[in-house]
């Protein structure tokens, strides 16, 4: 990684370096600087709901526009929405997503897709990176891009991500209660999940700038499962603040993971026979279940590092169709080229009417192991856990007791100085009281 991006773009506290204006406007510069290179003349700006958001896209537009560069600003839309306008305009050589995910709205991020709706390569981002810092290269003096608004272009993306539903429910609609994180799927979920198609119930879909993400959304799913009990609805579908990520509620209350929406989705389409070299891509961060139940299927799994783009990597690599993260990233790459919360949506209501199975009886496909996740503070030097003797004796001694039953896994984040320690087992009180030694192993002694 490098000093100013991270696993998924920039990020950081709004006002607080990176995430200043000063940044966005060098960033936008270097993205019209791109682009121009790369034979196109405009840059798509989209953001969520965040308070910041319309500070940032001032300086990312002023920069773009300072380059000769036109900016086309799509509004509040989510992240992949902005990765379809990059396909779907002919002129835009890039889009730029304002947004900083789950997290909490005081947080913004700058994400950056270039044409055809891919991210950007580590050594692309390394380019951008170095003019953000050096800021090297000459404007051209007297000439600069214009800036106007795509007024429909949020109609654009619903209507794409709807033509890739196929409705054979009968008239028999689904009941479907919808939380929007205050966040990017706020409005665009009325669209999608429309009353000609489903019966739906929208929740936490009023954006204040500061409400994003607050009790609500992907990481909060208390209330959309308590509303799905009492609604008598047939799933919850719960967003991210830029609805790129998806977790659902089946119609009991439980909440079905990432994971257990890949396997289900796998296991359809290759029923289906759509599943292309009956392969799926997760990271190493997927439950061990997941594995399992692949192999009972027939699919091989592959596992890539953390993040979408390593998954998408892997996904190209191996030919694959069909991937993502049990965070609730998921990747459909015959339907669009990056992960959508939306498009997993409809690809899992999809196989809902399809087979007309309650949710609950296909998450059964999967049995998910109890997983803990701990963080531990260390050195910003990031010492090398494995070379400590003792804290390596007792990991080994952990793995060794949990056999082929469970899994240790030990990584450093890509943006705090902290040290993620996941365990993995048959029981919930051996797997937190192994994650609990590993932890305080690590900070007695690294």
């Amino acid at each position: 990684m490098g000093t100013l991006f991270g696993t998924d773009g920039i990020r950081g506290v709004a006002n607080q370096h990176p995430i200043t204006c000063e940044v966005a406007l060098k960033t936008g510069r270097a993205m019209g600087l791109f682009i121009q290179k790369n034979g196109y003349n405009s840059v798509v700006i989209g953001k969520d709901t965040r308070i910041s958001g319309d500070m940032l896209e001032s300086a990312l537009a002023a920069g773009i526009a300072s380059t000769g560069a036109d900016v086309l600003l799509a509004g509040v839309i989510p992240t992949p929405g902005v990765a379809y306008l990059c396909s779907d305009i002919d002129t835009v050589g890039a889009g730029i997503v304002i947004s900083a995910s789950h997290n909490p709205y005081e947080d913004n991020g700058i994400k950056i897709f270039k044409r055809g709706g891919i991210k950007l390569s580590d050594e692309e981002e390394k380019k951008v990176e170095n003019y953000i810092l050096s800021e090297s290269e000459k404007l051209p003096v007297g000439q600069v891009g214009k800036i106007s608004s795509i007024e429909n272009g949020l109609q654009r993306y619903a209507q794409f991500l709807l033509n890739k539903f196929t409705d054979i429910s009968n008239g028999k609609k689904l009941k479907l209660v919808i939380d929007c994180s205050n966040g990017a799927a706020s409005k665009i979920a009325r669209l999608i999940f429309n009353e000609e198609l489903f019966d739906s119930v929208f929740i936490y879909d009023a954006p204040d700038g500061k409400n994003i993400n607050n009790n609500c959304g992907s990481q909060h799913t208390e209330d959309l499962a308590n509303l799905v009990l009492g609604e008598k609805a047939d799933a919850g579908l719960a967003f991210d603040g830029d609805a790129d990520r998806l977790i659902a509620i089946d119609e009991k209350g439980n909440q079905i993971t990432g994971d257990q929406i890949l396997a289900i989705c796998a296991k359809f389409a290759k029923d289906q026979n759509r599943l292309k070299k009956q392969i799926l891509v997760s990271t190493i961060m997927s439950n061990v279940g997941l594995t399992q139940a692949l192999d009972r299927l027939g699919i091989e799994h592959i596992k890539a590092g953390v993040g979408d783009r390593k998954v998408l990597e892997e996904m190209k690599k191996y030919g694959a169709v069909i991937g993502g993260e049990d965070s609730g990233h998921m990747i459909f790459l015959d339907e669009h080229s990056t992960g959508d919360g939306m498009l997993s949506a409809l690809k899992l209501l999809e196989v809902m009417v399809s087979t007309r199975e309650k949710l609950s009886d296909l998450a059964s496909v999967m049995t998910v192991f109890p997983q803990v996740l701990m963080n531990v503070e260390v050195d910003s030097n990031r010492p090398d856990f494995n070379k400590n003797r003792i804290v390596a004796d007792t990991i080994k001694r952990v793995e060794t007791r949990l056999g082929v039953k469970g899994r240790v896994l030990i990584r450093y984040s890509g943006t705090q100085p902290l040290l993620r320690v996941m365990v993995e087992g048959p029981e919930q009180e051996m797997v937190e009281s192994y994650c609990t030694e590993i932890c305080q192993s690590i900070e007695k002694h690294l």
